[in-house]
């Protein structure tokens, strides 16, 4: 046996020495014995690396082939040639861990970490599906807005108040809203508003008859006066159809109708007309703030209300307060068909109930909104008919023009504005 071949047989004989470890059939004697008789250890199993074995292949027997021949077995500690993938993987997973030395035991698999479940969305698509909806909302609601602001601005420019008129195509009776304050202001509880849909009314043959519905306490006495002749001087038949309440210059407008209906609850009548001063001279006083009014005449400031009314100023307005109710009395006899006297007497500005204003001639029947409409139809010479409502669509363009602050005039022109609804306003 070479040097060579004995070196290598003196490293793989176990190193304690103990004859257990010796591969079976090994000569008795222990290792001194064996390597004396040419022994090789017995192949021992080794753990390969991945956890795969092999066995050691056993030292050629003495009188075999040359070394150069049969190469030696490999050493524990040479490394094999790559294994698999997949007994990596078998072995390691694929979680990149540290691979074992070769030649070594693997290690135990590591229990896997538990992975934490996902968060659960929050409500932010919640948040996100409502600040949406709410631009929705708004884009929406000033669309809107522009169309109307242009629609209105149009239909006052055209002398209707309204663009998208309704189209009539067989008997209509129109319907026309008197709600609120008499007053200048466009709608149809003033002259100019309700002038607008009575000429509509005129100009569209297949609208027979008119029914104003109205829901008023009276306003101006200029604008209630206005509205009765345009009422009065209506060519197709007119019904009046009372609300709640149908008093004062709103009564006037509606004592030019050709029939009246009231419910019997409606506040009725109110024939009368006032103008009220409101003297702070005495608070003035109180305070220390003292007024000094430069005026053309001495009754100029008589309405202002820093000083008292003198006998004269007095008078003077008592008799401009008597005869604007004689012209409301004088019109209230004629539409009504009763003497004046008969007027006077219940011209007391109180309203009746709608009961006693069928009793005493101020109201003719009552009724319904649509016992009005019925009638109205039947006046008209029909007996089945549409119903169609005369309004106008929103503000006028000189409303819009006034928020736009285009009028300039108006603060210095309001006390003067003021002065004088209060001078010719019917009492509400």
């Amino acid at each position: 046996m070479s040097d060579s071949e004995k070196q290598w047989q003196n490293d793989m004989w176990p190193a304690a020495g103990d004859d257990a470890a010796a591969g079976e059939g090994a000569p008795a004697g222990g290792e001194a014995a064996g390597k004396e008789a040419g022994w090789a250890p017995a192949p021992a199993a080794s753990t390969a690396p991945y956890g795969g074995l092999y066995t050691e292949a056993p030292a050629a027997a003495p009188g075999a082939a040359p070394a150069s021949a049969a190469p030696p077995a490999r050493p524990a500690s040479s490394q094999p040639a790559a294994a698999p993938a997949s007994a990596y993987a078998a072995t390691y997973g694929s979680g990149g861990g540290a691979v074992p030395p070769y030649g070594a035991a693997p290690a135990p698999a590591a229990a896997p970490t538990p992975v934490a479940p996902p968060k659960k969305g929050g409500k932010g698509w919640i948040v996100g599906l409502a600040v949406v909806i709410c631009l929705f909302l708004l884009c929406a609601i000033a669309i809107g807005s522009c169309t109307s602001v242009f629609s209105a601005s149009m239909g006052s420019l055209g002398g209707l108040g309204s663009v998208a008129d309704e189209v009539t195509y067989g008997d209509t009776v129109g319907v026309i809203n008197i709600d609120g304050t008499i007053q200048y202001d466009g709608s149809t509880a003033s002259p100019e508003g309700l002038k607008a849909q009575l000429d509509r009314a005129e100009a569209d043959d297949n609208i027979v008859a008119v029914v104003l519905r109205v829901n008023s306490g009276g306003g101006t006495a200029t604008a209630g006066e206005e509205m009765a002749i345009y009422v009065r001087d209506f060519s197709k038949p007119i019904v009046v159809s009372s609300a709640s309440m149908n008093a004062s210059a709103a009564y006037e407008i509606s004592s030019q109708a050709d029939y009246i209906f009231t419910a019997e609850t409606t506040a009725i009548g109110s024939i009368g007309t006032a103008m009220q001063i409101t003297d702070y001279s005495g608070l003035l006083e109180k305070l220390g703030i003292r007024i000094d009014n430069i005026t053309s005449a001495e009754s100029k400031d008589s309405t202002y209300g820093d000083r008292a009314l003198s006998e004269e100023e007095r008078a003077y307005y008592q008799q401009m307060v008597d005869q604007i109710n004689a012209t409301f009395i004088e019109k209230v006899a004629a539409g009504r068909g009763m003497t004046e006297e008969e007027v006077r007497a219940l011209a007391t500005g109180l309203t009746f109930t709608g009961i006693d204003a069928v009793e005493n001639g101020l109201a003719d029947e009552i009724g319904t909104l649509e016992d009005a409409m019925d009638f109205a139809a039947m006046l008209g010479g029909v007996s089945s008919y549409d119903v169609i409502y005369l309004q106008q669509s929103g503000a006028d363009l000189s409303s819009l023009l006034g928020l736009m602050g285009e009028d300039e005039a108006q603060p210095a022109q309001a006390e003067e504005a003021l002065q004088a609804q209060a001078a010719l306003g019917m009492a509400a």
